[in-house]
């Protein structure tokens, strides 16, 4: 997201409860924890590098959350081995004799997961190119992501190389949300931010919902990566699997219920937040509407299956923004020396 994304949000140099004052001397890159830049630094060498690193972050995050997208259409398609060997299609890099829909969204699931494999070097490297200008912790999580992208690239192996298990797939849906959201933290520790220190114990039930609907995001795709509706609908087996997935939406949705109504009932929170709190009630009604409807149509409207999964990973990536920002509001009214000079 950029600086501008929320109403609300403060403008460069204005006199903000907690910032430094103008024309004040420029704050360590480092010495915030959090806080890379101020409105007193803005255009200097070190908020230039963390705006192109937070910049590219942002990219690839919207960039990911599209390639979860098309995974998810590629599995409800029954393309996931519509590409018979990897890295290739067919042996060539674009199968144009065999193209079809399913070649199509295996081959184009493919290339956009190489994008941003490139796109994440290009981020971990700059990252360390420009650490002397960046807060400390930078290059470690660009180096995190960087990781969890050439795993996911080997799983994303093994799931066609072992015939889609359902473990494989799983875990490949796991660690994509997780790539996902921590290409989103670190664009969001990025952004300029003042806090409002309305916060308080606010960042628990966020956490906590987070981490929830992460959850319940893993229980849904070891759903679809075994088909369990579909098997105890016919056969009666794996209905445990899809048990375990309703009875986890309940204190996801509560979870996330509390983030939406504290947010709404604390006065003076960040306009950021309270945006972010609209956009999870938004989120989570959709997802439940959409998750109904599929479960009442068994699945068999695949559109509204992938909207599901990726209405899911939109209400998991609102949550974790708002949580990350919420403990960046606690944490920095904590420690004022970071607004010092």
């Amino acid at each position: 997201m950029t600086d501008s994304t929320f109403s609300g949000s403060p403008v460069a140099g204005s006199p903000v409860a907690g910032s430094a004052p103008a024309g004040s001397s420029s704050i360590p890159s480092g010495s915030a924890g959090f806080e890379p830049t101020s409105p007193a630094i803005a255009g200097t060498p070190a908020a230039q590098a963390a705006a192109t690193v937070r910049k590219l972050a942002q990219r690839l995050t919207v960039a990911t959350l599209i390639l979860m997208a098309i995974g998810s259409a590629t599995r409800v398609m029954n393309a996931g081995l519509a590409c018979p060997d990897w890295p290739l299609c067919y042996g060539q890099l674009v199968p144009q004799n065999q193209m079809n829909l399913q070649v199509f969204l295996e081959w184009f699931h493919r290339l956009d997961a190489s994008m941003v494999g490139f796109g994440t070097m290009a981020l971990a490297g700059l990252s360390w190119w420009k650490r002397s200008l960046l807060p400390p912790w930078v290059p470690g999580l660009a180096s995190f992501a960087l990781f969890l992208v050439v795993f996911q690239g080997i799983l994303g192996a093994l799931t066609v190389t072992e015939l889609l298990p359902f473990a494989i797939v799983t875990a490949h849906l796991g660690t994509a949300l997780l790539f996902f959201l921590t290409l989103l933290t670190l664009a969001l520790l990025l952004v300029p931010y003042h806090p409002t220190g309305t916060t308080g114990h606010l960042v628990w039930p966020s956490t906590i919902a987070t981490g929830l609907v992460y959850g319940q995001s893993i229980l849904g795709g070891l759903v679809a990566s075994q088909w369990a509706l579909h098997q105890c609908l016919a056969v009666s087996t794996l209905c445990g699997v899809i048990h375990s997935h309703i009875v986890g939406v309940f204190p996801a949705t509560i979870a996330s219920l509390v983030v939406v109504v504290w947010a709404w009932r604390t006065p003076g929170l960040h306009p950021w937040l309270r945006n972010l709190g609209r956009g999870v009630a938004l989120a989570l009604v959709g997802q439940v509407a959409i998750g109904i409807a599929a479960f009442k149509l068994r699945l068999q409207v695949e559109p509204l299956t992938v909207s599901h999964q990726t209405v899911g990973a939109i209400l998991l990536g609102v949550l974790m923004a708002f949580t990350v920002l919420a403990w960046r509001d606690r944490h920095l009214m904590q420690s004022p020396a970071a607004f010092k000079p």
